[in-house]
């Protein structure tokens, strides 16, 4: 679930930038669109507690944020939202398994190696287990990726232009499997993109069209 009202958020000496109101249901899909620098990359950090509120109300899966701090909403963070950035951000020193155990370190909680081999195993990564990031093809790393995004079985599930540089038949399973990932644990799935395939594939999606939202002050071109 994600509801927001009167959102707003600006970078030091910049423009305040105003969001739509949002309202999306749990189990629901949220497709942000816009053109680079609308503000998608900043609306996901909002949501998922890593960038502080200017003004407004913004409640995501059960939490109303900005009512907690520090170790608190970094936990929730951990348990609650599954996020699939642009930059897989995989670390290379370690392997696959380890990658994703990082998962359960975030959330304070102990490692489970069975739910680990699940999770590469429904994204068709099984085999992948001991290799290192710079061992797996693009598509292998956005599979374990995305592997690691829903291993705790988030409420909320983030992807941040996860097409962008995809042919046709790679950008069609991403969406396949970032739907089938979501619906699974019954996460709100919320893609941020610039691409009209990923516009068309979600034609029944609820959208927020970031194209014309309001800037006050100064001009910010920040994504």
């Amino acid at each position: 679930m994600i509801r927001t009202r009167g959102l707003a958020h600006a970078y030091p000496g910049a423009a305040l930038r105003r969001f739509p109101d949002v309202d999306v249901r749990q189990g629901g899909t949220l497709l942000v669109r816009g053109r680079s620098g609308s503000g998608k990359s900043t609306w996901l950090s909002l949501v998922a507690g890593l960038r502080g509120t200017a003004t407004g109300d913004l409640f995501v899966a059960g939490l109303q944020i900005g009512t907690q701090r520090g170790a608190e909403i970094d936990a929730w963070r951990a348990r609650s939202i599954g996020f699939l950035p642009q930059k897989l951000h995989l670390s290379s020193a370690l392997s696959v398994a380890d990658n994703l155990a990082l998962a359960y370190f975030a959330a304070g909680k102990p490692r489970d190696d069975a739910a680990i081999a699940r999770a590469l195993e429904q994204l068709g990564v099984a085999d992948l287990a001991a290799r290192k990031p710079h061992q797996l093809s693009g598509g292998q790393a956005q599979r374990v990726a995305l592997a690691r995004a829903v291993l705790l079985a988030p409420e909320v599930l983030l992807a941040d232009e996860p097409t962008a540089s995809l042919d046709d038949e790679a950008a069609a399973c991403a969406l396949a499997l970032l739907q089938s990932s979501a619906a699974a644990c019954d996460a709100t799935l919320v893609i941020a993109t610039h691409d009209q395939r990923v516009v068309q594939a979600l034609a029944g999606a609820v959208v927020l069209d970031l194209n014309e939202i309001s800037l006050q002050g100064n001009t910010d071109k920040r994504e």
